[in-house]
């Protein structure tokens, strides 16, 4: 009975535990590109530069459609870059063996004062 209590405990702890990691995960926030609507105005719709000061409603019901068209490709892009940073970091350089920590001591080191050979 106290084994099994025990477990379920360690089984509880890990589950709370993958979780917390993956809220924190999920919260971390992208680095979107910021959009800036008189550049998009002037380069994408070739609009003159008195119309895009005045900013009208269809002019900024078109600049929202397009940064959402925008983000939902570039959400995932990040999302996956981001997860192959991840994976590189973590198997291909946190490897001991190939990649040490720390620089290994020579195994007879040469005294400061000696005549060099």
């Amino acid at each position: 009975m106290r084994t099994m209590m025990r477990a379920s405990l360690y089984g509880f702890v890990a589950v709370a535990l993958l979780a917390v990691r993956a809220d924190a995960q999920s919260s971390t926030a992208l680095p979107l590109t910021e959009m800036n609507f008189d550049l998009w105005c002037q380069e994408e719709q070739h609009l003159p530069p008195d119309r895009c000061d005045k900013r009208l409603p269809q002019d900024d019901a078109a600049f929202d459609a397009y940064r959402t068209k925008i983000e939902n490709y570039e959400v995932p892009y990040l999302e996956k870059r981001e997860q192959s940073d991840n994976l590189n970091q973590v198997l291909l350089h946190n490897d001991p063996v190939d990649h040490p920590v720390q620089p290994s001591t020579p195994q007879n080191p040469t005294p400061a004062n000696a005549p060099p050979k």
